[in-house]
């Protein structure tokens, strides 16, 4: 498959994909006894029978690596109020956890106070260009009382109502 783009494509699709509004998560794993994450806004729900999401990780990532040994992740949306964390775990390096509090669920570390929480097996991993997609069965799941984090034009905020009633 030829990966090679014009820079003018590049940059438009650059563009257009900043205007498109997507929940902040941190996708969480363990090693060991120890922690790790990274944000992600590349995630979908996919299937409600079985419950299943998608999520996209780099080829190139630590987490990958690790989300492929253990079989399992956790996808934590975070909450409204949670900018910091999407910056912290959007850094490199193995002490993004120091200091951050969290709980073992489901055998993956849940964050407090996000917008919602799922646990999930791996089912398959699907080859996209530079990210591999992670098809995760979700093993449990837990609502939260703030509103999401979303990231549009290189910003954060998120999301309001402008009136009806949704579908």
């Amino acid at each position: 498959m030829d990966t090679t783009i014009s820079p003018s494509l590049a940059e438009d699709f650059r563009e257009v994909m900043a205007r498109v509004c997507t929940p902040v998560s941190v996708v969480t794993t363990l090693d060991g006894q120890r922690p790790h994450g990274t944000t992600v806004s590349a995630f979908s729900s996919l299937s409600l029978r079985p419950p299943m999401v998608l999520v996209a990780l780099d080829r190139a990532s630590d987490l990958l690596a690790l989300v492929r040994d253990t079989g399992r992740f956790g996808l934590n949306v975070l909450g409204s109020g949670q900018a910091g964390l999407a910056v912290r775990f959007a850094g490199k390096g193995r002490d993004k956890f120091d200091g951050v509090p969290w709980r073992p669920e489901h055998g993956v570390p849940r964050l407090p106070d996000t917008a919602g929480f799922l646990a999930c097996a791996v089912d398959s991993l699907v080859a996209g260009g530079d990210h591999m997609i992670v098809l995760g069965r979700v093993l449990g799941a837990g609502r939260g009382e703030v509103p999401p984090l979303t990231y549009h034009a290189r910003s954060f905020g998120t999301h309001t109502a402008v009136g009806g009633e949704a579908a």
